[in-house]
Parts: C-alpha cells; sequence; structure tokens
C-alpha cells in the first residue's frame, strides 16, 4: 500500500539529466564523496552514465533521489555481479524511506535481469550509508584500509555485497 505522499520509483529518462544534475550537486558531500570539490550542474549523463543505468525516486513531479546500478565489470565470467555506483536522497525527504526503497528497487531490477549478487563501495566514515546497506541486507566483504585520503584523514573504502538469490 503506498500514501499519497510516497515517491514514485521509475527508471531515468533523458529528460532527466538536468534534474538528476541538480540533485547530485546539492547532495554532495565528502562524507559520501572522494572528489574534492561538487560535480557541476550541467548533467549526469555522458557515454559511461546513460539513463539505463538510473532509478529515480520522483515526488510531486520532482526527482528527489536517485540510485545508479551498472555490471560490477565488463568480464563475461562476471556478469551475474552488478554494482551500485550512486545513491542520493533530496536532504528535505531523508528519513522517509526513500534510499531503502531505491537500493530494494535495484536489487529487484537487477535479479529481474539475471543477476545473483549486488555489490557497493562506501567510505569507511559514512556511518548514515553503511547502516542503510545493512539494513537492506549488505554485509561487508572487505575494507581497503585507508584507501583514500579526504581533507588530510584517511579514510577506508569499504566494499559491501547482497546475495540477490533466495
Amino acid at each position: 500500500m503506498t500514501r499519497e505522499d510516497d515517491p514514485t520509483i521509475r527508471p531515468a529518462r533523458p529528460e532527466d539529466d538536468r534534474g538528476l544534475a541538480e540533485l547530485n550537486r546539492s547532495s554532495w558531500s565528502t562524507l559520501s564523496d572522494v572528489a574534492s570539490e561538487p560535480p557541476t550542474a550541467d548533467g549526469v549523463f555522458d557515454e559511461r552514465h546513460t539513463p539505463e543505468q538510473y532509478l529515480l525516486a520522483e515526488l510531486d513531479g520532482r526527482i528527489v533521489g536517485y540510485v545508479r546500478q551498472v555490471p560490477a565489470t565488463p568480464l563475461a565470467v562476471n556478469r551475474h555481479v552488478r554494482q551500485i555506483q550512486g545513491l542520493a536522497v533530496d536532504d528535505t525527504v531523508r528519513g522517509r524511506g526513500i534510499g531503502r526503497r531505491l537500493v530494494e528497487a535495484t536489487c529487484a531490477a537487477a535479479r529481474a535481469d539475471g543477476a545473483r549478487k549486488m555489490t557497493l563501495r562506501v567510505l569507511g566514515w559514512n556511518a548514515p550509508a553503511r547502516r542503510l546497506y545493512e539494513s537492506c541486507g549488505f554485509v561487508v566483504e572487505g575494507v581497503l584500509v585507508e584507501e583514500f585520503l579526504i581533507d588530510g584523514r584517511f579514510v577506508d573504502d569499504v566494499w559491501m555485497a547482497r546475495q540477490l538469490t533466495d
């Protein structure tokens, strides 16, 4: 059962480029990104970032969240593994379960496409994201200790995964 104020989860379309870029820029933080500055708001779609890779959360005609899912590698022997490479939720709607819905929707889409495993990488100091992923069934598979130096602090790169099979 959905409430009237629940967002719609849908695949991205080319015309969503600007709205996605604005959300990406407004939600940027060194808590979750290794880049030293926010991305531009010019657009997110290019030859490596296509609309087919994104699921969006939309509320009242406005994009309030997204998740990007891609093959983990280009190798045929790894085709059964997908990877989340981006998740953002607008600050104004955080705490409403939108991130969870996006993660669950992308896992379901990957499973329907034949994937058996979903992976992701998260910065060690990003406790809110780690709690979200753990609550969605992800477990830590490995840690690259002090992999990044961000704002003068060493930060672990935490690799997490979830099996998509029953």
